[in-house]
This record gives C-alpha cells, sequence and structure tokens, in this order.
C-alpha cells in the first residue's frame, strides 16, 4: 500500500481541526487510570500464570557469576554472550515459568510479530534456524527462544515462577545479593536487568469491574480453559454459545479479534480509538528463501531494515513493508533543497495526511457497512499510535455476529452482567476480555524492575532517577557496580521498531565488557562521575521535543496518554528523537577498543 499524492487535497486547517475534535472526544478526565496490579487484592490474580503449573521448591542460597532479572529475548541473549565470554553459572530468574518473555505470556489467539521473522526472531544463525513465515506467530518465536536456551545450558541454573524483591549492592563481598519472594538469597558477581519494555499489563481502572459475574480475563494472560482452543489451534470451541465483549482496538485486540469472532455467538468490540491498520501480507515462507543466504546474512538483513527506517541508501530494501514504506517515510520527509522549517513541516504533513488517506480509504474498500467504516478510522497523525497491520481484522466487521462499538468517552462502569458507556449505551455478555495492552516502552526503567534497587550507601535506584534517567551508555548508572540495564526506550541509548536489533546489539556490548573485565582480572567495576555526567550532556544536547506534534495527537501509551510534558528530557535517545542506531553502535565498539573509558576499575 504505496501513498498516493494527496497534497493537492491537503487543507491544513481542516485536517488540524478534524485532528483535534477526534482527539478532545478521547481526553476524559481520569479515562487513563489504570490499576496497581502489584497491589490491587482483587485484581491481582490477572497476573496470575495460566500455562504452566506452579512448583513449590526450597529457598536457595548460593554464589552464581551472573544474575539475570527477566528470561525474555534480551535475557537470553545476554546469557548467550556471557556464555561465549566465558561464564559459567548464568542464573535465569523471571516470575513466568519458563523463557520467552512476551512471547510466554501472550499467547491469545493469532499473536505474532509485528516485525517480518527474518529480522525479528533473534539469532537465527546461532540454531541454523529459518522462520516458517514471513511474521512469526508467537509460539515459533517462544519455541526459538526455548531452543536458545536449551543449546546454551540456560535451563539448569534459572528460577521461573520466582520475582525478586531487593537487587542489594554489598560493598563488603563486593557482590550483589538478590533476593526473591520465594526465600531465594543469590549472591551475583555481575548483574543484568532484562525486564523488557511491556511487561507491565495494564487493566483500566473502572469502577464496578470487581461486580462483574461473568468471565473475565486480560489478553496477556488468555483463559484456554473458558475459551476452548490453544495457541495453536485458534477454534474457540467453548464459545459457541456465548456473548463475548473485547475492550480495546491495539495490536492485541486486532489479533485476536478474527478468530473471537469465528467462534462466539457474538461478539462486541468496544473501540475508544481505532488503529491505523497496514496491509501486513503474511506468506509461508518460500522453498528457496534459503538457498542463497551466506554467513552473516541475519545481521546484514537486520542492519538493511534499520537502515531504510533511518534513511540512509541501501541498494534494496529487504523488508520492503508497511514500516519501511511508511513509517520510514513520515519520520523523513522529502525535501527538497532551500526549503524553510515551515515549508518542510508542511512537507511532512501532507505526506502524513497522503498515508493516513490511503489507510481510510482502505477502510471503505473492506468494510461494507458505511457506519462501522467510518467509526473505524484513524483520524490522527500516523506516529500518535503504533502503527499496526493485519489483513483478517477489518474484514471481521462484515460479520453478521460482530458489532462495532463506537466508544471514544470510554466506559463509564461495569455492571454484574456487563458495562454501562458514558453516554449511557448499557450492554450484556458473558465474558469481559480486557485487550488493554502494556504500560508504555518508555515507563521509568525502575517501574519495570518492579523491585528495589539498592547499590552503594543504600542508594535507592529509584531515587537516584526520580527526574530521570543517568546512565553511561543508558547502561550502566553510577554508583551501581557491576550492574548492566539492556538498552529501552527512555533511557539514555537508542530506540529501534525492531527492538531485537537493539536487544542483540545490548547483549554483545555486555557480553564483550564483561569479557575485557575478566581477561583484565577486574573485580569491581563502577562508571565514574565524569562520564556520566558527559553522557548526560550528549543526551540534552540533542533532546528532541515533540510536544508541538504528540502533543495535538489522540492520547496513546505513545504519548503518554497525550500528557507528553511530563516526559523527561533526560530520557532521550542519543542523537536525539528515536537515535542514531549506527552512530550509537559505534560509540560502544570505540569505547571496548580504547579500554573502557569512564570506568573506575578495582582489582
Amino acid at each position: 500500500m504505496q501513498p498516493s499524492d494527496k497534497s493537492a487535497h491537503f487543507d491544513p486547517d481542516a485536517v488540524h481541526a478534524k485532528y483535534l475534535e477526534e482527539r478532545d472526544k478521547r481526553l476524559i478526565p481520569g479515562r487513563a487510570a489504570i490499576r496497581d496490579l502489584t497491589g490491587d487484592d482483587v485484581f491481582a490474580k490477572y497476573r496470575e500464570d495460566p500455562f504452566t503449573a506452579y512448583v513449590q521448591r526450597d529457598a536457595l542460597s548460593d554464589e552464581v557469576d551472573v544474575a539475570i532479572i527477566g528470561a525474555g529475548i534480551a535475557g537470553v541473549a545476554a546469557a548467550v554472550e556471557l556464555r561465549k565470554a566465558g561464564l559459567k553459572r548464568i542464573r535465569l530468574i523471571d516470575q513466568a515459568g519458563g523463557v520467552g518473555g512476551t512471547w510466554y505470556w501472550n499467547r491469545y489467539p493469532g499473536v505474532m510479530c509485528d516485525v517480518e521473522s527474518y529480522s525479528y526472531m533473534p539469532m537465527l544463525e546461532e540454531l541454523n534456524y529459518i522462520p516458517k513465515n514471513r511474521y512469526a506467530f508467537g509460539d515459533e518465536i517462544r519455541g526459538h527462544v526455548e531452543g536458545l536456551a536449551r543449546k546454551f545450558d540456560l535451563y539448569e541454573d534459572a528460577l521461573f515462577h520466582t520475582g525478586v524483591k531487593t537487587t542489594t549492592w554489598d560493598e563488603g563481598i563486593s557482590r550483589w545479593v538478590i533476593r526473591t519472594d520465594r526465600g531465594d538469597e543469590i549472591r551475583a558477581r555481575y548483574v543484568v536487568m532484562a525486564v523488557g519494555i511491556l511487561n507491565l499489563m495494564k487493566l483500566p481502572a473502572i469502577p464496578g469491574m470487581e461486580l462483574f459475574k461473568g468471565k473475565s480475563f486480560h489478553t496477556g494472560r488468555w483463559d484456554y480453559d473458558y475459551t476452548g482452543g490453544s495457541q495453536e489451534d485458534p477454534q474457540l470451541s467453548k464459545l459457541a454459545d456465548k456473548v463475548v465483549a473485547i475492550m480495546g482496538t491495539g495490536a492485541s485486540a486486532i489479533q485476536c479479534i478474527p478468530a473471537l469472532a469465528e467462534s462466539s455467538k457474538h461478539l462486541y468490540v468496544f473501540q475508544r480509538t481505532p488503529s491505523a491498520i497496514g496491509v501486513r501480507g503474511n506468506h509461508p515462507t518460500s522453498e528457496d528463501f534459503a538457498k542463497d543466504l551466506g554467513p552473516g546474512w541475519h545481521r546484514q538483513r537486520m542492519y538493511n531494515f534499520q537502515q531504510v527506517m533511518a534513511a540512509m541508501p541501501v541498494d534494496v530494501d529487504l523488508v520492503d513493508d508497511g514500516w519501511t514504506h511508511h513509517f520510514a517515510k513520515v519520520h523523513h520527509p522529502s525535501m527538497e533543497p532551500g526549503m524553510t522549517p515551515a515549508e518542510i513541516m508542511r512537507r511532512a504533513e501532507e505526506e502524513d495526511f497522503a498515508i493516513m488517506e490511503e489507510h481510510r480509504a482502505r477502510i471503505d474498500e473492506i468494510v461494507k457497512d458505511a457506519q462501522a467504516a467510518e467509526i473505524l478510522k484513524p483520524y490522527y497523525r500516523y506516529l500518535c499510535k503504533r502503527p499496526c497491520f493485519h489483513d483478517e481484522y477489518l474484514p471481521t466487521f462484515n460479520r453478521p455476529n460482530v458489532t462495532l462499538i463506537d466508544c471514544p468517552g470510554g466506559v463509564e462502569r461495569v455492571t454484574e452482567r456487563g458495562l454501562i458507556l458514558s453516554d449511557g449505551r448499557e450492554f450484556e455478555f458473558d465474558c469481559l476480555i480486557y485487550a488493554t495492552g502494556f504500560e508504555a516502552e518508555a515507563t521509568p526503567f525502575p517501574r519495570r524492575a518492579g523491585h528495589e534497587i539498592i547499590g552503594r550507601g543504600g542508594v535507592r535506584l529509584a531515587d537516584k532517577w526520580e527526574s530521570g534517567a543517568s546512565t553511561l551508555h543508558g547502561m550502566m548508572t553510577r554508583g551501581f557496580p557491576n550492574l548492566f540495564i539492556m538498552p529501552c526506550p527512555g533511557q539514555q541509548a537508542v530506540v529501534t521498531v525492531n527492538h531485537t536489533l537493539i536487544t542483540v546489539e545490548g547483549a554483545e556490548h555486555v557480553g564483550a565488557t564483561v569479557k575485557l573485565l575478566e581477561e583484565s582480572k577486574i573485580k569491581v567495576f563502577d562508571v565514574s562521575g565524569e562520564a556520566e555526567t558527559e553522557w548526560k550532556e550528549i543526551i540534552l544536547s540533542s533532546y528532541v521535543d515533540g510536544s508541538a506534534i504528540m502533543g495535538a495527537c489522540t492520547p496513546s501509551r505513545i504519548n503518554n496518554e497525550g500528557n507528553v510534558s511530563a516526559v523527561s528530557p533526560l530520557s532521550g535517545s542519543y542523537g536525539g528523537g528515536i537515535g542514531d542506531f549506527f552512530g550509537f553502535r559505534q560509540i560502544l565498539d570505540e569505547w571496548r577498543d580504547h579500554g573502557l573509558v569512564g570506568l573506575e576499575l578495582e582489582q
């Protein structure tokens, strides 16, 4: 789906008015409120693991080389690189019942990645694996991460269904002491925080939720015992006589709604804000895909995708999908010599409008009911919400057993048998599914970590970072020796659409850095105050204030639910905006080559 030339039809005043009108419908006080599931006695059950049985075990007290908090892609990738660096005892610790992170928890029908599998799935060459489809389904991604964990012997020392309560630096023994909710005391020479970016389930705070007498659950903990079917079998046979409601129309919802529509007696879809749904074009991997792939093909493909997204010249766009056609274009509008800033902004708006018009036109082409089609049209700039891609979602609204409910004002309250919208409409159903997503990628790291991290002198990391991140390269922080934090948005590193790319680069950086430390017999490293200050100044000097554009957006997790001004400039990226990935990578390489300048080392 290529954007056509709509500039002749672009009326900026009319577009601004329409976009602001749609935004204001959704800026309802309190509608962005969410429940803190860590301390909610009633709704804590939503976090329970329905996939793996909890096994009792004795508390452990031992010492390891590395403790890695989190066993998703980031944790496993870091463990693999540390294993290559020669470390023997590597302990993964995770609240889940196995490895996989987001791919462990998200098993709803239809779950898949929206970045092509040949770039997204990590370390394909390590396992000599070629994904089955252009866009991989969740069970394949989870299975691949499990395969990496098996190959590099990561299961033996792993602790699953284990939550970390505190991670504390003990100056006397130069070790991190990790205490868990199962009574464990693990002493580690190094700690790697790999807690993920979409790890906090978001459940709205709506009056009356506890009163609902039907079945309810979050997509991040799909209840196949209730629905029937499985992640591998999307035929949800137990819903044949059920009226189902799903709240949300973001990435999770658009993937599971087709299966719900096919299986349930009737499906209500409650939508506050429509997503931009581009063409996915998924298909099985062709038999000749791997025919001419040579060593290093996987990294080359990941780099090619990143180059296109950064508007760097390439011989061919290897991925060639909605991300490279639309997302890259919006980030890098076409410019001509001599254009003024105002003209560049105008051009950017024109091209953004053309792309959104293509999305809106696609809806008209697919959805037969004109009223439903209008409700599904996104009226905001392309980057206001994370774009989605799907081929079966929009046709679902042509089914007679599917009702789309437009509710920009949100839900007023939940009742014993259903819910009441802000405009007074009331609906009844048997099952309520919260497809309400996760807290934003840029949620401050201390919150995502979910436990106290206490460094030298009893300083809490949450206190140190109260006003924003304070790091070296977004991965180390002064006063917290021998600690690595995997690079994530809002953390002074860089952001990549294909998060696996920065994850793998971060893992390799951790592994290579530890290898250098081990070869030099270094027992403790810490970041110098000068190095941390210098890096913060680099981040601040290139910070891009997005409030002029994002402040006019419909509320979403991407723009802090419309409160862009609350974002700290210290949460920026290297190079400004989403960051300069290749420049960042070069900095890390040169930093290691020049002897880890900026670290205070103790032998």
